[in-house]
């Protein structure tokens, strides 16, 4: 995979940008550092060469303060650097993985039914880690590394010019093996990060399932798969290692050859006369300070093959766009929505769910959507609050195109109650309201007593403030009837109650009954079922067959019709002929 270096000056400016006193603070203690590390070998040359030739114990002391008073500066300014570029870093790994999620709960439906929690996991989390030391350290530790070498290579030059051209060509030579093999791992670490992906992904969803996997005797199942995921996972991870080591054991020799040049003409030197011992250290010294910014070098561009990988997904996931383009942002009014589908035909693969649906609901209509399981009920709500849109034809509330208003206003205007409640890890307020700071406590425990969760309430011991896990620990009943206070706290003009009361014991169903009927006041109602009794408030019944609408009238009418499909229903009993 080749990544235009465009692409990675994008993503460093795009991020570094923000921090940018932070990053001038981080070059600054790093080019301090540089130049600290220049100075100590030459006070050590000095206290060498003093020492040799029998100079005063007062200049060897004060070199020898001098020495580990630089030393120590210099350890003090890594500790600095170090601890500035992992705030760099996070920062702005953090920064990236906010967008990232921000990106992906823009994208449609049809782009999350096709990849696993996991997947999107590890693409957020995993992928942006591997960015750490590119963020913290790539652009800054190249140029400092690359003035730690000029400045070495000058120093050298300056004692002796054979000096400085022996070990110059040895670091030419370095630096072009190290560039030559860049890419050589990118392919391989790319490999490791599909292999991370869909292993995480596998147990994300493992584990969401642990109940169903429990009661069905698929543990050994789902740990052979594991295993399996396990093994393949490790050979890709070692040929990415082994690749990545191309570089470790290129320069391994390239040093070798360093050392050797260094050896070589610190004796020709010294016994020429042409240099000190001190000097000779010195050229032993330059040489292991010239390792290491080649070492840096390696090891940055090891960081680099890696991000290079992460670096490509990331961009992957940034450039899928969501096949629901937000409106121009016409207007939805107040009050009970009137609800219109204009020859609606869907499908969420080639086969069709819904084939051709005409129907016209007016403001402060209650339907009853019956049908059989898989005959579209649910598929015709998801297209109202647009988490789809229609292959054919149009869906307008309110005499408003859904296609034409926001998502934001849309999704305010039309709310929804399904069988399934999530909860967040955050506290009743927040979970009940939605985050949103507008609703009153006095609002929200209103509803609470409205519903019949007073008693419930009562029970939590720092009230609204009182933190839910994911689950909550609350029965499904409960759960359910959290749901409909978040309904009744968004106050919508069209609710959907999607087989809403399912989950309900027949207490718990009779307490809601008077909370649903307060709910359905003055506003539009779409209530999809299987049982008689959820649909007897209902105006209107529209029963759907194979995406078809097999029958649409007044339920009183219907009802009175023993030609019609409902009274037929009705006969028979709806919940045994429609589950």
């Amino acid at each position: 995979m080749q990544i235009p270096l465009r692409q990675y000056w994008a993503l460093l400016a795009g991020y570094l940008k923000p921090q940018r006193p932070r990053v001038v603070v981080l070059a600054m203690l790093i080019f301090g550092g540089i130049g600290l590390q220049l100075v100590n070998p030459q006070i050590l040359r000095y206290f060498i060469d003093t020492a040799k030739s029998g100079g005063a114990l007062y200049d060897l002391v004060a070199a020898a303060a001098l020495f580990l008073g630089v030393a120590i500066a210099q350890q003090l300014m890594t500790v600095a650097a170090t601890y500035a570029g992992e705030n760099v870093a996070w920062t702005a790994t953090n920064l990236l993985r906010a967008d990232l999620a921000a990106h992906c709960l823009r994208l449609d439906m049809s782009f999350h039914k096709a990849r696993t929690p996991g997947e999107l996991i590890e693409r957020i989390d995993g992928d942006v880690n591997a960015l750490s030391n590119f963020f913290s350290q790539f652009v800054i530790g190249l140029l400092s590394n690359f003035i730690l070498l000029v400045g070495v290579l000058a120093l050298l030059f300056h004692e002796d010019w054979r000096i400085g051209a022996g070990l110059g060509a040895f670091a030419v030579v370095g630096l072009l093996v190290l560039i030559r093999i860049r890419g050589f791992a990118v392919p391989y670490w790319d490999a490791v990060r599909e292999r991370s992906a869909g292993f995480f992904g596998f147990l994300g969803e493992q584990l969401a399932g642990t109940e169903d996997v429990r009661a069905s005797g698929a543990t050994g199942f789902v740990m052979r798969r594991f295993y399996a995921l396990l093994r393949a996972w490790l050979p890709v991870q070692i040929r990415a290692g082994l690749a990545g080591s191309t570089m470790w054991s290129s320069t391994i020799g390239v040093f070798a050859v360093g050392n050797a040049i260094a050896f070589a003409l610190g004796a020709y030197l010294y016994r020429a006369g042409a240099i000190t011992i001190g000097t000779v250290y010195l050229i032993f010294y330059y040489t292991e300070l010239l390792r290491r910014p080649i070492e840096q070098f390696r090891n940055q561009l090891q960081d680099l093959q890696k991000a290079s990988a992460s670096i490509g997904r990331i961009q992957a996931l940034f450039d899928a766009r969501s096949k629901i383009v937000d409106g121009e942002g016409a207007t939805l009014p107040a009050g009970p929505l009137s609800v219109e589908f204009q020859g609606v035909s869907f499908g969420y693969d080639d086969e069709l769910v819904l084939r051709d649906v005409i129907f016209h609901l007016r403001p402060g209509t209650v339907l009853g959507l019956l049908g059989r399981t898989g005959s579209g009920k649910t598929t015709l709500a998801r297209l109202l609050l647009r988490l789809y849109d229609p292959c054919q034809g149009d869906v307008r509330v309110a005499d408003v195109s859904v296609r034409s208003t926001r998502l934001h206003d849309l999704r305010r205007h039309v709310g929804m109650v399904t069988q399934d409640v999530q909860l967040f890890n955050a506290t009743v307020r927040d979970n009940l309201a939605f985050f949103n700071p507008s609703i009153s406590d006095d609002r929200i425990v209103e509803v609470l007593h409205n519903l019949g969760l007073g008693a419930w309430y009562s029970t939590l011991p720092r009230g609204l403030d009182t933190e839910l896990e994911a689950g909550g620990g609350l029965s499904a009943g409960e759960a359910q009837l959290l749901a409909f206070v978040r309904l009744f706290l968004a106050d919508p003009g069209l609710v959907i109650l999607d087989e809403a009361t399912s989950r309900l014991d027949p207490a718990t169903e009779q307490l809601i009954e008077r909370a649903v009927g307060k709910l359905l006041h003055n506003r539009t109602g779409i209530i999809i079922a299987h049982r008689l009794p959820t649909v007897e408030r209902a105006d209107e019944i529209l029963i759907l067959d194979d995406g078809q609408i097999l029958e649409h009238g007044r339920r009183a009418e219907l009802a009175a019709d023993p030609a019609s499909h409902f009274a037929g229903l009705l006969r028979t009993g709806l919940h045994e002929v429609l589950a």
